[in-house]
């Protein structure tokens, strides 16, 4: 009976521990249904945030944590005569973003990579807009991989922070969650302390309380004086 309810525990914790995996990234079958489902389920999450920056028709931008390619696909219809850039670091995700832009990247509007957001492979000054959908939560530093979004754009380009869920006190159930995905959980505040260390200004977060939802935008104002690393070779071709 003890030996049972040993094994049984194994399984559960082992079966959580590999949930945990897909969701941060992706593979096999499961993490196939897994991007289907996370795209379906930030389709409004995802049009609330970007309503809230102007996107030009000329804008080249980049989509970090491009998971199955639904935001590229948006972001390449709203800029239709400029580009778009989708980058993630589960191989699963890129394979599937390809697929659902197969015939924008045949015409050479969208490029899908395989990277980090700590290691961007773009040129400083390349982007006018930087996105990130239900992806900061994941990244090694979050404020080292700010100044390196910062660093790939443009004067007056701005980062977009997208999030279905934010830090609202202390005691918010949802953090125990994410310390097991071992997920950074960020208040208001918090995330504006995040884009002032990384060297943003004009910095707005913007809430729906009802539905918990959070976008942080950060600008990268032109002659701010800060020093960027670089300049780096021009992308890569896409995976």
């Amino acid at each position: 009976m003890v030996m049972k309810s040993v094994l049984l525990l194994i399984v559960v914790i082992g079966g959580t521990l590999y949930l945990i995996r897909q969701c941060r990234k992706p593979h096999s079958l499961l993490g196939r249904f897994f991007l289907w489902e996370m795209g379906q389920r930030h389709m409004d999450l995802t049009g609330w945030g970007l309503s809230h920056v102007a996107i030009k028709s000329n804008f080249r931008i980049l989509d970090v944590g491009c998971g199955g390619g639904r935001t590229v696909a948006r972001l390449a219809t709203m800029a239709a005569t400029g580009s778009v850039s989708g980058l993630d670091y589960s191989r699963a995700s890129v394979a599937a973003s390809l697929r659902t832009n197969r015939d924008a990247v045949a015409d050479g509007r969208v490029a899908i990579y395989h990277g980090s957001v700590s290691s961007l492979p773009f040129p400083d000054r390349h982007f006018d807009l930087v996105t990130a959908v239900e992806t900061h939560f994941y990244w090694p530093n979050l404020t080292a991989d700010l100044r390196e979004i910062r660093r790939v754009l443009k004067p007056d380009g701005k980062v977009l922070i997208i999030a279905e869920v934010y830090k609202r006190s202390r005691f918010d159930p949802t953090n125990l969650v994410m310390k097991i995905l071992s997920a950074s959980y960020l208040s208001e505040d918090e995330h504006r302390e995040a884009l002032a260390s990384a060297g943003y200004d004009d910095i707005e977060v913007l809430t729906d309380r009802r539905k918990g939802w959070l976008c942080a935008i950060g600008v990268k104002q032109s002659g701010s004086g800060a020093v960027e690393v670089g300049p780096r070779a021009d992308p890569p071709a896409s995976d």
